[in-house]
């Protein structure tokens, strides 16, 4: 969602009365262009989301959401250090969906390889979410779920 690390950054974060997000030491924290609208299409879907994240700066990572405005649009939240397959079994308990029912975006091939390798669908992006990614991820999701039948 974003172009950096959260825990390489400065946190706190906060959003100022221009409305930009800022570190401590003032630097404006941008996020991927289409994310925002990307994210409003998927709630206007019906669509439910979860966040994942292993960061060492879970706190950090909560306020980015919440400075940005995006916490209304997670369902479910797994933010703190460990495995995405830890974050994953805990979406799974809480929404009650195998894996093979989830989508999953990241810019880490390691996170891509452990997330397919427990079942859900996981799809690496290249330089940022944007439209063209979601699109050829949800493509993806639609070839898996119909080999998987």
């Amino acid at each position: 969602m974003w172009p950096f690390h959260v825990e390489c950054e400065c946190p706190p974060f906060r959003k100022e009365s221009d409305g930009k997000v800022y570190d401590s030491y003032g630097s404006q924290m941008k996020y991927y262009p289409e994310v925002p609208s990307i994210l409003e299409d998927l709630e206007a879907q019906g669509i439910d989301m979860g966040v994942a994240s292993r960061t060492e700066e879970p706190r950090g990572a909560n306020q980015l959401l919440q400075c940005f405005g995006w916490e209304k649009y997670f369902k479910y939240k797994e933010i703190y250090p460990g495995n995405k397959k830890t974050h994953f079994k805990r979406f799974s308990e809480a929404s009650g969906l195998p894996y093979k029912d989830m989508l999953f975006f990241d810019d880490e091939m390691r996170n891509i390889r452990d997330i397919n390798g427990i079942g859900a669908t996981a799809f690496y992006v290249h330089g940022g979410m944007t439209h063209a990614e979601l699109k050829a991820g949800l493509k993806q999701f639609e070839n898996n779920q119909k080999h998987r039948s």
